[in-house]
């Protein structure tokens, strides 16, 4: 598939899992493959989460205000920045004319406590600004690192308790608005990231069908980060690779490596079983990317994953065309 056309499925891709399967990690891969084909790609960071302008090399945290993290070629572009919503629901204010009152708020330090007097207010301000990005900003693709799995569903849930809330006014108004982006596949898709084992694919599977299911949302896919790659020879007997090289090992030395070698292909079937589990779970594309053996990621193993996820994506199969209406269908439709 084109990686530019995959990309340009939706124009916000929400970016999910449990905790520690990688999400940032992959936010980063997908904002650099999006950006090698000339895309401009914005990552919006949310409060608390991982940082995506770390693993790019960005000295320092992001803030509210936009940064560059990276150029690729004449049009590739990708920017950063964070949303929280005591920020989010200034700038609100300001737009409504109310910037005294939110200086007051943020001088008193009354800020707090109106961004929490009604349940679920905090995450639809901080939605509500992705859908002003959505609209106004000029980015291909707006990625959203989002919150661990169990924050994230009551996140992305939060516009439909505020819609049965609030009957009227300017927060029904909002929330109504955001629930109807988050269910516009050609607006907002989510991508679930999971690792191949079994209690993240459970979690996976749980999480894709209340996303689609309560939230109503559309999935982009599934991302099994992780993946051990199979190494030609690995069951290979080590002391008769040697000799084939013309060298040898001394019987410690084999047997460790007989021991390393099990190791990693029992490792390899179970995270083949816990894949095909997945796939068998969901039917969704699935993109896999590689398990790093470093201790840190940088840009250096951002770029690899990002080479990585282009190659799955390529060999995901075109989709298929729509149905033509037959003349006098479509001439009923009219």
């Amino acid at each position: 598939m084109d990686i530019a056309a995959w990309c340009r499925q939706a124009r916000i891709l929400i970016v999910a899992g449990k905790g520690g399967v990688g999400k940032t990690t992959v936010s980063a891969s997908l904002a650099v493959m999006a950006a090698r084909v000339g895309l401009n790609v914005l990552v919006v960071q949310l409060e608390g989460e991982g940082s995506v302008a770390s693993a790019l090399g960005h000295p320092g945290p992001i803030g509210y205000e936009e940064v560059v993290l990276r150029s690729e070629g004449d049009e590739g572009l990708v920017r950063a920045r964070a949303i929280t919503p005591d920020e989010a629901l200034l700038e609100y204010l300001a737009d409504h004319g109310l910037r005294a009152v939110s200086k007051r708020l943020l001088s008193s330090g009354t800020i707090d406590v109106i961004s929490t007097a009604i349940p679920g207010i905090r995450d639809i301000l901080v939605l509500g600004k992705v859908k002003q990005l959505e609209r106004t900003d000029g980015a291909d693709l707006i990625l959203i690192d989002a919150p661990a799995t169990g924050h994230a569903l009551t996140f992305l849930g939060s516009a439909a308790g505020l819609v049965d809330v609030a009957k009227v006014g300017p927060i029904r108004v909002q929330a109504s608005e955001v629930g109807d982006l988050l269910r516009d596949p050609a607006r907002c898709q989510v991508l679930v990231v999971t690792l191949p084992e079994e209690t993240p694919v459970n979690e996976a599977v749980e999480t894709a069908g209340r996303l689609e299911g309560s939230v109503g949302m559309t999935l982009a896919g599934v991302v099994v980060n992780g993946r051990y790659q199979e190494l030609e020879g690995l069951g290979a007997n080590p002391e008769e690779a040697a000799a084939a090289v013309g060298g040898r090992l001394d019987p410690a030395h084999a047997r460790v490596l007989r021991e390393a070698a099990q190791f990693r292909l029992q490792r390899q079937r179970l995270q083949a079983e816990q894949a095909d589990r997945l796939a068998r779970s969901l039917a969704v594309p699935m993109l896999e990317v590689p398990y790093l053996f470093t201790t840190e990621i940088g840009p250096g193993e951002i770029d690899h994953l990002a080479t990585a996820l282009s190659e799955a994506v390529a060999g995901l199969p075109e989709p298929e065309p729509e149905a033509q209406l037959e003349p006098e269908a479509a001439a009923a439709e009219r």
